[in-house]
């Protein structure tokens, strides 16, 4: 056995490294596992490969969305054995030691493997349609149409909004209106405010998803929203922007401005696991999305571009980076 793995080594520098073996024995909870396919989550993976994370230290292996084949299980595993196909949180490298705890689960059947992953975008962008008041006929604004802002504008779809999305990218434009966006319209476009009051019929939007992370974004946003609408922060906000954070304020507190409320959406404000006191955890979040994509009501095809071998990791982060048009959705077969 041989182990490798991807490797963010310095800032904008991607390699294929030979990594370590997995131990010779397992903790009593612990499982070997042999990656499938690996997600690349582009807006934290590009993030980290900038060197702007503090958290993610290089050189380090990327990574956490996986399906993965059990090899071999620790003595106190007991709901899964050698050859289960799992999914979990895993990275960027061929084998992989980890907990069978947490949002590790079988892989369900009936759904191509490739789709298994995507889970895991989809419970971050399940978290704007948790923390909202998106209701039966509300008129929804997503801005930033990547993976996560597209699973988000379709789950908003189911909850019964009209969802209108925004983006700089044709690509992605196109994409959402495959996986049913109600209406598409260009991030550079100078009549957004005119086109989303129209589609609107002159309310403006009930709740707007902040897809993109970038702060400028999410304060340009604002009249498009109704009064006493919401702007649910999905994207991790990232970099600087300087504004007059009075004008943003009166958004919020002064009623001509619209009342409206903020509101953060990290995934991880739920628990992993169930609680009797919790309506909302991780696992249920990838079960439910489990469910969707087996009915074909979450669609996830569409979203994938690419599937490459780990060799082709330097080509997949430059396409992510510099070439949105064509990349998108970048899966690893470890095959």
């Amino acid at each position: 056995m041989t182990n490798k793995g991807i490797v963010f080594a310095a800032p904008w520098r991607v390699e294929l490294r030979e990594l370590p073996l997995p131990p010779a024995a397992l903790g009593e909870r612990d499982v070997l596992v042999k990656k499938k396919y690996t997600l690349i989550s582009p807006g934290t993976e590009l993030a980290c490969l900038s060197g702007t994370e503090g958290w993610f230290r290089m050189p380090s292996v990327p990574g956490y969305a996986a399906v993965s084949e059990i090899v071999e299980t620790g003595s106190g595993v007991k709901h899964f054995a050698a050859g289960d196909l799992v999914f979990h949180y895993g990275d960027h490298s061929a084998y992989q030691v980890v907990e069978a705890s947490g949002v590790f689960l079988k892989a369900p059947g009936g759904i191509p493997l490739t789709w298994i992953p995507f889970a895991r975008l989809a419970t971050v962008a399940l978290t704007s349609v948790r923390v909202s008041e998106i209701e039966l006929g509300d008129n929804v604004v997503v801005t930033g149409l990547g993976l996560v802002g597209n699973l988000a504008s379709q789950l908003a779809r189911l909850q019964g909004a009209n969802v209108f999305g925004i983006d700089l990218s044709e690509r992605r434009l196109r994409m959402a209106e495959e996986t049913g966006l109600d209406a598409a319209i260009r991030g550079d476009a100078a009549d957004i405010r005119e086109q989303v009051m129209k589609l609107t019929n002159g309310a403006g939007a009930s709740a707007l998803i902040e897809a993109t992370g970038v702060p400028k974004v999410a304060v340009d946003s604002l009249p498009l929203l109704a009064k006493y609408g919401e702007l649910i922060l999905l994207g991790s906000p990232r970099g600087e922007h300087l504004t007059d954070v009075t004008e943003v304020l009166n958004y919020v507190h002064l009623n001509p401005y619209g009342n409206l409320s903020f509101k953060g959406a990290h995934e991880w404000r739920f628990p992993v696991e169930r609680d009797p006191f919790v309506k909302h955890s991780l696992i249920r979040n990838s079960e439910i999305a489990f469910g969707l994509m087996a009915k074909n009501k979450l669609l996830v095809e569409p979203l994938i571009s690419h599937v490459l071998k780990p060799e082709e990791a330097p080509r997949a982060y430059e396409g992510l980076r510099n070439d949105k048009e064509n990349f998108h959705g970048v899966l690893f077969d470890w095959s």
